[in-house]
């Protein structure tokens, strides 16, 4: 192996780190809903926005409460069985008004009860 094969190798491994540990984070972030959701015996619904450490030219990337949020989140809503209690983790520096309006009427128009988490802050 020569040393323009090591610096290569070097490259690749160093474009991918960034890629596998948000891969790594994102599963030990779905363990940690499937374990609330065994304990707890609800289904767990999670918004997670954050500054993420992956950037664009420089810039963190932010995320907000959007209309494709919400419809995920409607979503998931209808798929669980109306019996089933909700736990929904809010993480977030909030977004449009639509998107969190929509979520809190599919919510409360529901017959089993509905947890909101905040872990941190939910704007």
């Amino acid at each position: 192996m020569t040393l323009g094969d090591l610096f290569w190798l070097f490259f690749l491994f160093t474009m991918m780190q960034p890629l596998m540990a948000r891969k790594f984070l994102e599963m030990a972030r779905e363990r940690a809903l499937r374990h609330l959701e065994t304990t707890r015996g609800t289904k767990v619904i999670a918004m997670v926005h954050r500054q993420e450490t992956m950037n664009l030219l420089g810039f963190p990337l932010l995320r907000y409460i959007n209309i494709e949020d919400s419809e995920e989140i409607l979503r998931a809503i209808k798929m669980t069985d109306p019996e089933t209690p909700i736990d929904l983790i809010l993480h977030t520096p909030g977004g449009l008004v639509l998107a969190s309006t929509q979520i809190a009427h599919a919510l409360s128009n529901r017959k089993a009860p509905v947890t909101v988490l905040v872990p941190h802050f939910a704007m």
